[in-house]
């Protein structure tokens, strides 16, 4: 640690998003940078290893592990939301899914009001992070801070599974984040000749050293200070003391989609009666703090296989995990280098859709809980989640003490559309599992059962399993509608000096895992920032 209390940009989250502001806003040496972290430094080997994905979803070091409240539509079930507290984030524990979304996702966002939002507008800094295996191209980036790796096995389950997708009319590609993003194949992960790329790695590795960044981990930022509705700093816990720092420029929070609208309460912006209540001093009056929450929910449907070909059967042998452990040690390949999903698959299901609503991530085991011990039978998992849903929650502070979780209210299914997307993704993951090509690994439906069949059976199935896929996005909301809480270039709106930057931000979220479009929105941010230094 350094004595300074003085820094141009004080960073409040070395997440996905934080991460790449540390580093591009010190490349040119100009400015000096404070990257604030809660939790530790990434030093857990399992972090690193790709199919470590398990031994941090429950690691209470490495990951909050908040909790919803109670899911009305979800028979009042309290879902587990793990979030990354370590460096690098949840791009340190995430299941190392490389997806952007579509096209229209981002033209939406600009279409909103947000302008320099629209797809010709993010995908120069989609293809500026992307340090693609593929190399340079009109989608990709070949030469960026995070490795896009290609998943060179081919299982036989997965390519059984992919012909399966063929018979339903869904074609084969080789590229989700290309010209568009409906087909059924192998995804492209954030990894680097068989270890994990997170943020951590590509951009704050080679960054650490500059003498113009300095980086504290195990500091939980309590507050943004402010000087009017400038805001000039953090207040922070780090060892049991509570220090001030200043921002000479900005300070830009980065805490994710569960505490950026946190912070900003907790700092005195949000809506003024919620501050009132907890004794906060009000700043600014931003009634959309918090709101505007979306989230993926996933369905994990679940068959037996006829052939012990799965990833259950490999851990059920001594020689078999044996192999695989010495496969990654002495070749960088196999299972450990993949995690947990193989192959992808994005297609339309509501006759109202013009591009894929939902999204399958295909696992080679099965287990009651996502990364929970595998069952004792050779099994594998379809899990489908919509891409787009139209369900909006909340997340606010409970109480002024910084440490207290906030209240998640996901209001999942909590519309018509999105139940009918529900069950139409799942009836379609059962087409799946009983095309020819899977007739000789489908034995049995393990949940839902073969009982399961009506509308009113099936939404059940749905309210009793459904489960988040770890995407929560929009509580800091961008526009410049009376409940948006950042502007076009993310600044808080009615504050000076503040910005946030991460997934919180997003208008609507986008179709697909939220990694990648995390860290664009932190390399466009970048832009943005150092420009208006200039200013």
């Amino acid at each position: 640690m350094t004595d300074a209390k003085h820094f141009d940009y004080v960073i409040a989250g070395a997440g996905t998003a934080g991460c790449v502001l540390a580093s591009r806003l010190t490349e040119n040496g100009k400015y000096s940078v404070l990257l604030l972290e809660s939790g530790p430094r990434d030093w857990y080997p399992w972090i690193h290893i790709p199919i470590g994905y398990a031994k941090t979803m429950y690691n209470p070091k490495y990951n909050w592990g908040f909790e919803t409240e109670p899911e009305s539509e979800l028979k009042n079930r309290m879902l587990y939301w793990p979030r990354g507290r370590v460096m690098g984030g949840s791009s340190s524990i995430n299941g190392l899914v490389y997806i952007r979304g579509q096209a229209e996702d981002y033209d939406l966002w600009a279409k909103a009001g947000n302008e320099g939002w629209g797809w010709k507008d993010v995908l120069p800094y989609f293809r500026k992070l992307e340090g693609n295996e593929r190399g340079d191209s009109q989608y990709h980036g070949g030469s960026g801070p995070l490795a896009c790796s290609d998943i060179h096995e081919r299982p036989e389950l997965m390519e059984a599974i992919i012909r399966g997708g063929n018979e339903l009319g869904v074609p084969t590609t080789d590229d989700f984040n290309g010209a568009k993003q409906e087909g059924v194949g192998y995804y492209q992960l954030f990894t680097r000749k068989g270890w994990r790329c997170s943020t951590a790695v590509g951009y704050l590795r080679s960054a650490r050293h500059r003498e113009h960044l300095t980086v504290h981990a195990n500091a939980h930022v309590l507050k943004v200070l402010f000087e009017g509705t400038r805001a000039v700093g953090v207040s922070y816990q780090h060892e049991g003391k509570t220090i001030e720092v200043r921002a000479a420029r900005e300070v830009i929070l980065a805490a994710g989609a569960v505490q950026s609208p946190q912070l900003l309460e907790l700092s005195g912006v949000g809506q003024a009666k919620r501050l009132q209540e907890q004794g906060i001093p009000v700043i600014a009056d931003l009634p959309g703090v918090g709101e505007n929450l979306q989230d993926h929910l996933q369905f994990r449907l679940m068959y037996k296989c006829k052939k012990p070909v799965t990833t259950n059967d490999d851990l059920a042998s001594f020689w078999r995990r044996m192999g695989i452990g010495m496969k990654w040690i002495f070749q960088r390949s196999g299972p450990m280098c993949v995690g947990i999903n193989h192959c992808g698959l994005f297609t339309k299901v509501l006759p109202e859709s013009k591009t894929p609503d939902i999204q399958f991530h295909f696992a080679a085991l099965s287990a009651e809980t996502a990364a929970g011990k595998p069952h004792n039978f050779s099994g594998f998992t379809f899990s489908v989640c919509q891409l787009r849903p139209t369900s909006r929650g909340s997340i606010h502070i409970q109480s002024n003490d910084a440490r207290a979780a906030p209240a998640i209210h996901a209001n999942y299914l909590s519309t018509q559309l999105d139940q009918r997307c529900a069950l139409e993704g799942v009836r379609f993951a059962r087409k799946l599992a009983l095309t020819r090509a899977m007739e000789p690994y489908t034995l049995s439906e393990y949940r839902p059962t073969a009982q399961v069949q009506s509308d009113e059976d099936l939404m059940e199935f749905c309210r009793q399993y459904g489960v988040t896929i770890f995407h929560p996005a929009g509580t800091c909301k961008m526009g410049s509608d009376p409940m948006a809480v950042v502007d076009s270039r993310l600044r808080v709106r009615g504050i000076h000096g503040l910005r946030v930057v991460d997934c919180s931000i997003m208008p609507t979220l986008n179709s697909g895992n939220t990694n990648a479009p995390a860290a664009m929105i932190a390399e466009k941010a970048s832009a943005m920032i150092l420009e208006d230094a200039l200013k």
